[in-house]
């Protein structure tokens, strides 16, 4: 019997997704991607495969779980398995260069960023900028490393400083700071490669926003509980035409689920900036709005295993 095979290195984040699969009686294993070993000589066993892998499982203690599941993908694709979120998605969701080079390929603006590895680069790198200006990691998540300066004197500050804060991949980025006329930024949802919501997202409080239900105690910035001022509001019939972009960027990278993040300037300009293959969803956002990302993402998984089944 072919199964559903969640690839991932955090439970508490799949337990939405698997409380649905369960409600729609589609069966499921999942394979938690922090060690293992995997023999190349055998096959994969059949089913469909949904890689939410995540950027920042570094910080949960999982170093290599990306690298190993960039093997357990090659291993599947290599048997033409069906995988949601490829390895070419997990080469994104690890380095935000990458993305924005691919979306730059589909005319997708991203703020002036340049990387850098060693602090004499970072400063020099900051020199690229005339006003204020962002550092954040290149291989992040959760919005690891960001900090905003207003001056080099300050960065030289941080860099030299006993805080400095580094990439685990080597490569802090110096990114152009897109001054928004409201702390807020927007969040396009995609559920097979099609745009389900977009949901407005309040940045007054800092930058490490994670929409999921459950996430580390230490995570200040991580609405668990319902507040009397939501952090996180779905837009109700929400349109721009930024929208066939992104979906011809996640179909050319074979990115099925992801949610993309875009911040608009006074002159409504707009600037894309993060790509999260990994995406979860606020469960208190979604309630109101009677809508449910998890819902969408464990149907669209049943109509792929339904698909395999049928062609035998």
């Amino acid at each position: 019997m072919s199964h559903i095979y969640i690839i991932h290195e955090n439970n508490e984040w799949t337990e939405p997704l698997t409380e649905q699969l369960k409600q729609l009686d589609l069966p499921y294993h999942e394979w938690f991607l922090d060690e293992g070993h995997l023999d190349l000589q055998e096959s994969p066993p059949a089913g469909v495969f949904y890689n939410r892998m995540s950027a920042s499982s570094h910080t949960r203690g999982h170093r290599y779980a990306p690298e190993y599941t960039a093997a357990v993908l090659a291993w599947l694709e290599g048997h033409g398995r069906r995988v949601m979120n490829s390895g070419r998605a997990l080469q994104l969701e690890v380095s935000k260069v990458a993305q924005y080079e691919a979306l730059r390929v589909h005319g997708i603006r991203t703020p002036h960023t340049v990387a850098a590895i060693g602090s004499k680069a970072i400063m020099a790198a900051s020199q690229a900028f005339e006003g204020p200006f962002i550092t954040k990691h290149n291989r992040a998540g959760k919005g690891l490393g960001v900090k905003l300066f207003r001056s080099s004197e300050a960065l030289e500050e941080y860099v030299f400083g006993p805080d400095f804060e580094g990439s685990i991949d080597g490569i802090t980025l110096i990114q152009q700071y897109i001054e928004a006329p409201e702390p807020f930024i927007t969040r396009c949802e995609f559920v097979g490669g099609k745009f389900i919501y977009a949901v407005r997202v309040n940045t007054s409080e800092g930058f490490e926003l994670c929409p999921a239900d459950v996430c580390q105690i230490d995570d200040a910035f991580c609405p668990t509980t319902e507040t009397s001022t939501s952090r996180f509001e779905i837009i109700a019939g929400f349109e721009h035409p930024v929208l066939d972009n992104y979906q011809r960027f996640l179909k050319a990278n074979s990115i099925d689920i992801a949610g993309i993040e875009f911040i608009s300037d006074a002159n409504n300009n707009i600037f894309t900036y993060d790509v999260n293959t990994n995406t979860n969803y606020n469960p208190q956002a979604e309630a109101k709005a009677k809508i449910s990302g998890m819902r969408a993402v464990a149907n669209f998984l049943g109509e792929e295993l339904n698909r395999l089944n049928a062609a035998g």
